[in-house]
């Protein structure tokens, strides 16, 4: 394995560990994140379960467009260095890959608004 495959990985298992203690913060302070009465009275298994999607969904969004853009980029940079022409469309698959992660961060902004 490459040494720049490693470092993405490395950096995708970071992504999940993050976003896996992101998810046991957010379950359990439900008091610090509650804006309102309306977040006050829904039963707090609703609370629990609203966070845990939400930080789940960023959380498997971004894994997945860090395994994505390791690969995606890897292939990118072996095509550049025979064909330095293709920059652009390259650049456009790469970050189409990352909006994967931006997708996720959206569902995520969706399911905590119908909390509020």
């Amino acid at each position: 394995m490459s040494q720049g495959l490693k470092f993405s990985m490395a950096m995708a298992v970071f992504a999940a560990v993050l976003g896996s203690i992101a998810a046991v913060l957010l379950i359990w302070m439900r008091e610090a994140a509650a804006q309102g009465a309306a977040a006050n009275s829904l039963p707090p298994e609703v609370w629990r379960w609203a966070m845990a999607s939400a930080a789940a969904t960023t959380g498997i969004s971004t894994a997945a467009a860090a395994h994505a853009v390791a690969r995606l980029g890897s292939a990118a940079i072996g095509a550049l260095a025979e064909k330095p022409d293709l920059f652009g469309r390259l650049l456009i698959f790469v970050g189409l890959a990352e909006g994967i992660a931006i997708y996720g961060l959206i569902v995520s902004v969706l399911i905590l608004n119908r909390l509020a």
